[in-house]
């Protein structure tokens, strides 16, 4: 089942192209507002689940190219993403030591919306494609042989990062700003997935493809993660785990941007950047910059606008600025 949010955070499911409005049909669930009631129905999906499949059955819909998406779980109360999660490809020797970090739940945006990238003394600003997984029921020191137990689906996720900010807490200046969360179109349900290990993440930058990569390739796979972060605190019903990226194909986003996110079985999360300081940078991946132009260090540099470095602006003459600005 595909479950969404659209136009005043109506909750539906999608049907083929129809969206099938339910939200009368969950109205007893407890609830401040519409938007508390996906977590609602995730906690009590089995109560409801085939009350909403025969309504569903007799209920016309509207096609979902007339409707405005929303962020399909707009309220978690935890938004737990994993660090350095990926073997990039064979590149790292060895797994990274396991460990992840927060990001606040106002930064959640959904399909359509748009990432703005803030006027900060940022290197660059990268967004990393993840798959996404949401808890089903309350999870608390978990063994990662039960962890896909308390997994309810699966969703599109996007972790917008604004790089080299000094700051004590990099991760929390880094990652936890307004609109840094892209995730949907909608939730599907983890019956709909076979095997979450081994999916096809593909994210565009207006129409080329920079990252492609699949789940095998995580350092510590769904259960462990489930299990290491249930031991550090309680997991809800509706908490989203970002599951990591492969770096190798992160790319500078700029104004005007138009990114599409598609993890394989669970549709196309498509958002677009703005800037009102319009900077730029090379559009190379990281893996263009360090292993076939041999610049130093991981981030693209920034080649124009506010606080573009002035090595880069004035040094024109510079073999490597004339071949970053270039491409």
């Amino acid at each position: 089942m595909k479950l969404l949010y659209f136009n005043d955070y109506r909750l539906g499911v999608l049907r083929d192209d129809t969206v099938i409005d339910i939200t009368d049909i969950l109205l007893d669930i407890p609830h401040r507002d519409t938007l508390d009631l996906m977590n609602g129905l995730i906690e009590n999906f089995d109560a409801y689940k085939v009350k909403i499949e025969n309504f569903i059955k007799s209920s016309s819909g509207i096609n979902v190219d007339k409707v405005t998406l929303r962020a399909p779980t707009p309220r978690p109360s935890n938004i737990d993403c994993m660090a350095v999660n990926y073997m990039e490809d064979g590149t790292r020797a060895e797994p990274a030591p396991i460990n992840a970090f927060h990001k606040a739940v106002s930064t959640i945006i959904g399909d359509g919306e748009a990432m703005e990238l803030t006027d900060i003394p940022a290197t660059v600003f990268e967004g990393e494609a993840e798959l996404a997984l949401v808890i089903g029921k309350k999870a608390h020191n978990i063994k990662a042989s039960d962890a896909m137990d308390y997994v309810f689906g699966y969703t599109n996720f996007i972790d917008g990062s604004a790089r080299g900010l000094l700051a004590s807490n990099f991760f929390f200046s880094m990652k936890s700003r307004a609109s840094y969360t892209p995730i949907g179109p909608y939730l599907v349900t983890k019956d709909e997935i076979e095997n979450p290990q081994n999916l096809q993440i593909t994210l565009k930058n207006n129409g080329q493809v920079m990252q492609n990569f699949n789940t095998d390739d995580m350092a510590h796979n769904i259960p462990r993660c489930i299990e290491w972060l249930s031991s550090i605190h309680v997991l809800q019903p509706g908490d989203i785990i970002a599951t990591g990226t492969n770096h190798r194909g992160l790319n500078p986003f700029m104004d005007g941007d138009k990114i599409e996110l598609e993890v394989e079985k669970i549709g196309k999360l498509t958002i677009n950047i703005t800037d009102p300081l319009n900077r730029k940078w090379a559009r190379i991946t990281r893996r263009e910059h360090v292993e076939e132009l041999k610049l130093q260090g991981a981030h693209t540099p920034q080649i124009s606008g506010k606080y573009a470095p002035d090595n880069v602006n004035n040094k024109k003459d510079d073999s490597k600025s004339r071949l970053l600005t270039s491409i």
